[in-house]
């Protein structure tokens, strides 16, 4: 269990990240055309998981127009912008936003990504929703970098991130 802040009072997630060096654990989440897309899916790429509690807040809104901007201009990466968001709720927000260099997806469904990386939330006001955080795996399938934003009103270190590509 980690524990992040939220305005400086402190909440709880239901595990840890999966650790850098280790194979990342798959998952099954719905696209915004309600299709459902697994890690594998994306296998022999470089991934960047952009995980945040929801697109209709600033700084997760932010964090998404970040990684668009940043990835048009990356080889062989894909970035997946992941919330429990409904699937139309992510694609309205892109679709105004005119991003088209990431991928959304929901784990709106059963919650089981959040679980298996340890990222929910298991107290506090976003209980459920998942923590912000970054992770980076290669193209084997491989972390290579995590991060677990401390205070969840603050952005990523996107440079961190980018870095780890």
């Amino acid at each position: 269990m980690a524990t992040v802040t939220l305005h400086g009072d402190a909440i709880q997630t239901s595990g840890e990240l999966p650790k850098v060096g280790t194979k990342a654990p798959d998952f099954t989440l719905t696209a915004v055309d309600l299709s459902s897309k697994s890690l594998s899916d994306f296998s022999g790429s470089k991934v960047v998981l952009n995980i945040f509690p929801s697109i209709d807040t600033g700084t997760c809104a932010q964090s998404v127009r970040t990684f668009n901007k940043e990835a048009s201009g990356l080889n062989n990466t894909k970035v997946l912008c992941i919330s429990h968001d409904l699937p139309f709720a992510q694609a309205r927000f892109c679709g105004a936003e005119g991003l088209e260099n990431v991928i959304n997806l929901s784990d709106y469904k059963n919650g089981k990504f959040g679980k298996d990386y340890g990222l929910n939330f298991v107290n506090g006001p976003l209980e459920t929703l998942h923590s912000r955080c970054v992770i980076v795996i290669d193209e084997k399938g491989i972390i290579s970098h995590t991060e677990q934003v401390s205070e969840i009103v603050d952005e990523p270190n996107y440079k961190a991130a980018l870095e780890a590509l």
